[in-house]
């Protein structure tokens, strides 16, 4: 995502666009996919030293609780950030700790109407996220 995309994302979500946010993420723009916060943190504080490491914790829980970015939790609650936030899941590598994004439109749905027909009593479906362990070759 360019960062006149990420000015925008941030204008639509009542932000205001600051110099330590777009540091954070050019951070996405750069890193390769699924960053952890300390990789993140690295990239800012080389690219712009004067920011501070609790600034880029802050920012990242703003951008969460925006729906900007979403967290990804490893097995080994490991916390990543992935900025694709369309409905999409997860293939997972423990030996590698590889994370690729997995998009599949007929999971989608054979999930949410399995959930749909199953009916759980007090419970509301809002979304879906698979995590799909193995090793990629």
């Amino acid at each position: 995502m360019s960062l006149s995309e990420w000015k925008e994302k941030l204008v639509v979500n009542g932000l205001r666009v600051t110099p330590q946010r777009m540091a954070v993420l050019e951070a996405f723009s750069k890193l390769d996919e699924h960053p952890t916060a300390e990789s993140i943190i690295s990239f800012v504080r080389e690219h712009h030293p004067n920011i501070a490491t609790g600034t880029v914790y802050k920012i990242l829980e703003i951008l969460v609780e925006k729906k900007i970015i979403i967290k990804v939790k490893t097995d080994r609650d490991f916390v990543r950030y992935d900025a694709i936030t369309e409905n999409h899941h997860h293939l997972y590598s423990d030996e590698s700790e590889q994370i690729e994004d997995y998009f599949d439109k007929d999971l989608d749905s054979m999930l949410m109407d399995y959930f749909r027909k199953k009916n759980i009593p007090g419970f509301e479906i809002e979304d879906i996220k698979l995590q799909i362990r193995g090793k990629f070759s």
